[in-house]
């Protein structure tokens, strides 16, 4: 049964579809997996590899134990073949074939059958409970083209592993780029499609061994570049596909409709009744991509950097210690600004490597896809546009989370007790936050109620990781661009003085191209700030 998204285009191309594709129109779940879930899988994939050493060696011992009986019986059968009687006239030798026919040959038949695998396969059955789903593959697939997309990176450049500072260097086969195309289609997102089975077509051109063929990728390909309205072409692949295979049903049945359709088009003047022929596909990415999505990829690839060298002189460094904090007035802290409006400023060696390591200790047995806050009834729940894994950690647990507790009210002048806790979270494989804001707008009332502390004042953000490439903090608004360095950590505003929210710190987490990003945030809310940020009248205050 074709899915409705395809249709319109499918009404009148009864040959064309590759219809067990098609169920996949139906929206699935992005690929969550932070780098901590990713790593115990790489050891789980160790121990099952050990296991499997095992059983190679166990088999190699067998068929050691099987050669030497060969090598017995065909030197006994070598000797009594030359001289049957001769060599059965000794009555030993009588015996002993008796002996062998009746007992040896059953005990390497018995020998032949023994399973060595049964300690593999219990331990395969064990770990395959903690195997990644296909819904798992196609999220991991949808994050690789969500970094080709936002990174601007072609699929040559992906598949030869040429990405900014990776340390293990990886390829793509063939056939892993004809998964990439062929996940993409059954989305009906023929762009990424076509430039995937491109990418395999041309690894099979150049060479390349492989389990896939030229004719499944040509036919992908053909169908994907036709529903993109480049007829000329879908008929070039289409021609080739019947080349190395003249039988292909599908190829042979798309062949004659393609050409009906050019014939009917050059022989149409009226330029509606030609569209009207097929429903045809502007090429390129698929639709949903708003400025503002425009704008926070710029962003994300250090494009479209507002900071004008004017403002830039007005951005200082100083050692803070927040307003003659008794903590803080001995050791100041390195304190620099970031963006002026609004007003981001960082702070630099503020968390130690064994503080981070102990806030991650901590964290990753909590580790869950990280949650938002429902704008209507206030309830923490999954969005598709939160690639993370999250846990919550309170002051009461460790010393550590209380002394980081502290350090960030000294440093802010704002009354943590208020506010909420310090939520940890690990950005893995195309990990992002897509634009948002923090603080709830006029028409979510109820988004914080259930915690009845107000809305939330001010954001403060740890980067616990440096991330090789991707992962920056971007600002569309106003085009501004923060990147992670380990230790340190950001803060601002949410809300004006008057309470009123401030629109311009609508931000976002570019998705991390490599690497894995570690970052913690403390939201400070509304209640007990009353006379340590005392409101002021103007709205834009």
């Amino acid at each position: 049964m074709r899915s409705s998204c395809t249709m319109k285009a499918m009404r009148m191309l009864k040959v064309l579809p590759l219809l067990v594709l098609f169920s996949s129109c139906q929206a699935h779940k992005d690929f969550f997996t932070s780098i901590g879930h990713m790593t115990d899988l790489l050891y789980t994939e160790k121990d099952l590899l050990t296991s499997l050493k095992e059983y190679i060696k166990a088999e190699e011992l067998k068929l050691e134990q099987i050669k030497k009986w060969a090598e017995k019986f065909n030197s006994i059968s070598e000797t009594a073949t030359k001289d049957p009687e001769g060599f059965l006239g000794h009555p030993v030798n009588a015996f002993k074939l008796m002996k062998r026919l009746n007992t040896e040959w059953l005990e390497l038949e018995n020998l032949v059958l023994k399973d060595m695998s049964d300690g593999f396969i219990s331990n395969l059955t064990i770990q395959r409970q903690y195997f990644p789903s296909d819904e798992d593959q196609t999220g991991a697939a949808r994050a690789l083209i969500r970094l080709q997309d936002t990174y601007n990176l072609d699929t040559e450049t992906i598949s030869k592993g040429n990405l900014p500072g990776v340390h293990h260097k990886s390829t793509l086969t063939a056939e892993d780029c004809y998964e990439l195309g062929k996940i993409a289609y059954t989305e009906a997102d023929y762009y990424h499609t076509e430039l995937w089975m491109e990418q395999a077509l041309r690894q099979l051109d150049a060479g390349e061994e492989s389990s896939i063929d030229k004719v499944l990728v040509l036919d992908y390909l053909s169908y994907a570049v036709y529903q993109q309205g480049d007829l000329e072409k879908a008929l070039m692949l289409t021609k080739r596909l019947l080349e190395l295979d003249p039988e292909h049903q599908r190829g042979n049945g798309n062949l004659k409709y393609f050409e009906y359709i050019r014939a009917k088009e050059e022989n149409t003047s009226s330029s509606s009744d030609s569209e009207a022929v097929v429903s045809k596909t502007k090429k390129g990415r698929p639709k949903g991509h708003l400025p503002e999505r425009q704008k926070y990829e710029k962003l994300c690839r250090g494009e479209g950097i507002k900071m004008t060298p004017r403002r830039q002189k007005k951005l200082f460094c100083r050692y803070y210690d927040g307003n003659r904090s008794p903590i803080l007035i001995l050791s100041p802290t390195k304190q620099e600004d970031e963006w002026d409006k609004p007003h981001i400023v960082r702070y630099h060696d503020i968390i130690s490597d064994a503080e981070i390591e102990k806030v991650k200790a901590l964290a990753r047995p909590r580790l869950r896809r990280a949650t938002i806050s429902n704008p209507i009834t206030g309830v923490l729940e999954t969005a598709h546009y939160r690639i993370s894994k999250s846990a919550w950690l309170s002051g009461y647990e460790d010393p550590t989370i209380a002394r980081i507790n502290t350090r960030i009210q000294e440093l802010t002048g704002l009354d943590v007790t208020t506010a909420e806790e310090l939520q940890v979270a690990n950005y893995g494989m195309g990990g992002q936050y897509e634009p948002h804001f923090d603080f709830a707008r006029k028409d979510e009332p109820d988004a914080f109620k259930e915690l009845g502390t107000g809305n939330r004042i001010a954001t403060w953000l740890f980067y616990m990781s440096d991330v090789p490439a991707g992962g920056a903090t971007v600002f569309p608004e106003v085009g501004a661009a923060v990147y992670p360095k380990k230790g340190t950590a950001v803060f601002w505003y949410n809300l004006f003085q008057s309470g009123e929210g401030d629109y311009s710190t609508r931000h976002a987490a570019c998705p991390v191209l490599v690497g894995s990003k570690w970052v913690s945030n403390k939201w400070i809310h509304e209640r007990g700030q009353e006379f340590r940020r005392p409101c002021k009248l103007s709205e834009l205050e």
